[in-house]
């Protein structure tokens, strides 16, 4: 599939925020935690103090949608707003604690539907949050770049990892190099840059449920949970709760869990990342962060 951007200044809005691009990436300090907290989305453990506000912003501004060819039902839900962040480590695993608004608890999974001759898919997008980490190459904020890289990637859903425990763990493979069956955009002043997202090695539950050829139910959900999230997949734990107008979500990972796959969180270092939430929304329908500096240099093991 191929994605023809037609000017320059659209470069950037496949992971990069509307306005002037941040000089340096903002620092996130990671604490040392004397005890590890409990990831059920509660943020109990956390206290009241230290959150960091980070500022979001869509991907895609309302004056350039139309060369996006985006109409009034795809805008971006979030707009600019802000996530409450907070990071952490207990012995040898990573901790992290967010907590945004969001009007409503978009956390329904797809459908399908009769329509009086077969069975149509109901898209229901739930609500999101990401974080990706750089892992290889010259990561930049921008997918569109030209630079040829790589992240980690840890995706959270409302609709659908939320029932796992889990955030699902995948690589982006990002860059103007051919990667077989990838998206494709054309960028004016780049280049052909291709954009592949892989699962990593392991079972994902996440499975969708053929629909028959003759009528049954009049809807029933398109997706179900198959099995347990095993190996690198299932690295991340996450858990996250909705109420009076926020979510709230925690994460959880090893520093280094041994896989090939995963980006080893650097103890004493510090590592590059962002953040991004979609409100009942997916694909480039988002807003992110600017990067961030993640600080482990509190931290030794």
């Amino acid at each position: 599939m191929t994605h023809c951007l037609r000017a320059t200044a659209l470069s950037v809005l496949l992971l990069a925020p509307a306005g002037p691009v941040q000089a340096e990436p903002r620092p996130i300090a990671v604490h040392a935690l004397e005890s590890a907290p409990v990831v059920d989305g509660a943020l109990d453990d956390w206290g009241a103090d230290g959150w960091q506000r980070i500022a979001i912003a869509p991907t895609v501004r309302p004056d350039e949608r139309a060369a996006l060819g985006l109409g009034d039902k795809d805008l971006n839900a979030v707009g600019k707003s802000s996530v409450e962040l907070k990071a952490g480590v207990h012995r040898d695993t990573f901790y992290l604690a967010v907590r945004w608004p969001d009007d409503a608890e978009n956390s329904d999974d797809d459908l399908w539907s009769w329509n009086g001759r077969r069975y149509v898919r109901v898209r229901r997008h739930g609500d999101m949050f990401a974080v990706r980490f750089e892992l290889a190459g010259e990561y930049d904020r921008s997918m569109l770049s030209g630079k040829n890289y790589e992240v980690d990637l840890w995706e959270w859903s409302a609709h659908r990892s939320q029932r796992a425990g889990i955030a699902g763990d995948f690589r982006h493979v990002i860059g103007t190099r051919m990667i077989d069956n990838a998206a494709e955009y054309t960028v004016a002043g780049v280049g052909t840059v291709s954009i592949k997202k892989f699962a990593d090695q392991g079972h994902s539950p996440f499975k969708t449920v053929r629909p028959p050829k003759t009528r049954q139910a009049e809807q029933f959900e398109a997706m179900t949970i198959d099995g347990v999230a095993d190996g690198s997949f299932a690295d991340v734990s996450a858990d996250g709760r909705w109420h009076d107008g926020m979510w709230h979500l925690e994460l959880s990972r090893a520093l280094d869990t041994g896989h090939a796959d995963d980006v080893v969180l650097p103890a004493g270092g510090t590592i590059l990342g962002q953040i991004a939430v979609f409100n009942h929304a997916e694909d480039e329908h988002k807003s992110i962060s600017e990067p961030l500096r993640f600080d482990f240099s509190m931290i030794r093991r």
